[in-house]
């Protein structure tokens, strides 16, 4: 029980500590509190954002996301809170800047 509480502090806490941001030219994802990751993609190179969530994902509102662009990596960044707005803001940005 005790191996279980802490685990869900860390997850937790990385939730927390997550950053994603979407701005006129690029894509920022930040996760991490100790060991920290990072991910910055200009818009106008991004191909796709792909969104994994379980049932419990959905019900409670985090997924898995995937951002993948022109020579960058395909690495997932996991229980992120809303992915599906997320991935709407960046396609948002994207369609705006064409």
């Amino acid at each position: 029980m005790l191996i279980a509480f802490g685990d869900g502090l860390l997850r937790l806490i990385t939730v927390v500590s997550s950053e994603f941001g979407v701005t006129s030219k690029r894509v920022m994802v930040k996760t991490g509190f100790i060991s920290r990751t990072s991910l910055e993609t200009l818009l106008t190179k991004v191909e796709g954002i792909g969104v994994d969530q379980s049932v419990l994902g959905r019900v409670l509102g985090y997924g898995s996301i995937v951002v993948s662009g022109t020579g960058g990596s395909k690495r997932p960044f996991k229980m992120i809170r809303h992915p599906l707005e997320f991935r709407r803001q960046v396609q948002e940005q994207i369609t705006s800047t064409e």
